[in-house]
């Protein structure tokens, strides 16, 4: 490069210099930089990505943080994509609907999704006219985070991980004649999982007992506060915010329920990903440094700022900070400082934006459990079709990630309540199941 350019480059910023520079010494120079940074990876023998970006959808959730972050950082940029688009989603239906559109029809191509939803599009069970829309699971997000979030109504009762003193709260008020509501993001999603088991594992069925309502992230916290609902489970800032508020409580976040829980993914139209192979592999890398931006304790302050503000959250910090540093305020006096129910984004060798086929495995399995899929339905098949972990074990190689995950198992989880999770045997774990729709 010569001393001109590298003179604008320090003075400008990288970013700058790709817009105001040719397209053809932005391609050079940006390939040029690729090849300098990983001499035998990726883009070592040959162009860059086909494209220069695409749109990514996201929620206004904590655990979006790395799309974001890696676009205010120029590490899609970085990485050959100085178009990225990262784009605010409406609720978890509208990603849906974008996502069916994809960018030539003005949507998206992929983004911070639900990780089941990976299944329910490509199976189409969800999609408008049971289309099916075949996607891939390129990485894991993040793990833990998310929380159960309960009114102020039941304060009083002793409900924590143990959802038991609901049952008969929730008896009692639908003997009364009233409806009791309980919330989720999207029908066979995390969330919905998530409170789902919590409440099966207090006798309470989720079917019957009660009534689920899908509620737009962002919202949760006004529709409690106006009664609409007893409960809701929810990614961050809004559990944090309804405490902030005083409106509820944290009744236990979902790393106690499933320590180290996988949650969102990015996801990507398996069309697009087919079509352009290297860009999605330069989007996994730029992604993953992003994730391991994020898990620096040192970087949670700025990342609480960044995300915060109005064109992505438009939440105060004080409702980002506190939990991503693993201090909790669950309410009703109860906080903890420092914990490792913290929300987490790479981990030590990248095992947590690893996506293994074993958590795919369950996520699929607990959807029969509750009459998402059909007990019949192949499910090593389905998760063999949608995962790409080749894709990301790639990315780590050209990354230099020491040590990096391979294989398909993380091996058996395990429960609060004691339940374990085989991914050998899923059949074993349905029949453990007291609480369920499936007929096994």
């Amino acid at each position: 490069m010569s001393t001109r350019k590298t003179t604008m480059s320090a003075t400008i910023g990288r970013r700058d210099f790709l817009r105001q520079s040719t397209a053809a010494a932005a391609t050079a120079t940006l390939i040029s930089s690729i090849k300098a940074a990983f001499p035998s990876g990726a883009f070592a023998q040959g162009a860059g990505p086909e494209v220069k970006g695409t749109k990514l959808g996201y929620i206004a959730l904590t655990d979006a943080s790395p799309l974001i972050i890696a676009k205010e950082k120029g590490i899609y940029a970085k990485y050959g994509l100085p178009d990225m688009e990262i784009l605010k989603q409406a609720s978890w239906g509208a990603t849906r609907d974008n996502m069916a559109l994809g960018t030539k029809a003005n949507g998206i191509d992929g983004g911070h999704i639900l990780r089941p939803k990976a299944h329910l599009y490509t199976t189409g069970k969800v999609m408008q006219n049971g289309q099916p829309l075949p996607m891939y699971t390129l990485l894991n997000l993040n793990e833990d985070g998310q929380g159960l979030s309960v009114s102020n109504e039941y304060k009083d009762l002793p409900v924590g991980t143990d959802a038991t003193p609901l049952k008969e709260a929730f008896a009692k008020k639908r003997a009364a004649g009233k409806e009791v509501k309980v919330a989720m993001t999207f029908p066979g999603g995390t969330h919905d999982l998530w409170i789902r088991y919590w409440l099966a594992a207090g006798g309470i069925d989720p079917d019957k007992d009660i009534s689920t309502i899908v509620v737009p992230p962002p919202q949760m916290v006004a529709n409690m506060k106006v009664g609409n609902m007893d409960a809701f489970c929810v990614g961050e800032p809004w559990n944090e915010q309804l405490v902030n508020q005083d409106i509820g409580f944290t009744a236990a976040t979902t790393g106690e329920i499933w320590f180290k829980h996988p949650e969102k993914i990015l996801g990507m139209r398996a069309d697009w990903v087919d079509a352009n192979s290297k860009a999605a592999l330069a989007i996994v890398m730029a992604t993953m440094e992003a994730q391991q931006w994020c898990d620096k304790l040192e970087n949670k302050d700025e990342m609480a700022s960044i995300i915060g503000r109005r064109q992505w959250f438009n939440v105060p910090v004080p409702d980002i900070v506190g939990r991503i540093k693993g201090d909790i305020n669950y309410g009703r006096g109860k906080t903890v400082k420092g914990s490792d129910l913290r929300m987490k984004f790479w981990g030590d060798k990248g095992e947590v934006s690893y996506p293994w086929k074993s958590l795919d495995t369950w996520f699929v399995t607990e959807n029969i459990r509750w009459g998402k899929f059909e007990p019949t339905l192949d499910v090593k098949a389905l998760v063999d079709k949608t995962n790409r972990s080749d894709l990301w074990i790639e990315a780590a190689k050209a990354l230099g990630v020491a040590g990096h995950p391979t294989g398909d198992s993380r091996g058996i989880e395990k429960f609060f309540d004691g339940k374990t999770f085989d991914p050998a045997d899923p059949q074993a774990y349905l029949k453990s199941l007291s609480i369920k729709r499936a007929a096994v």
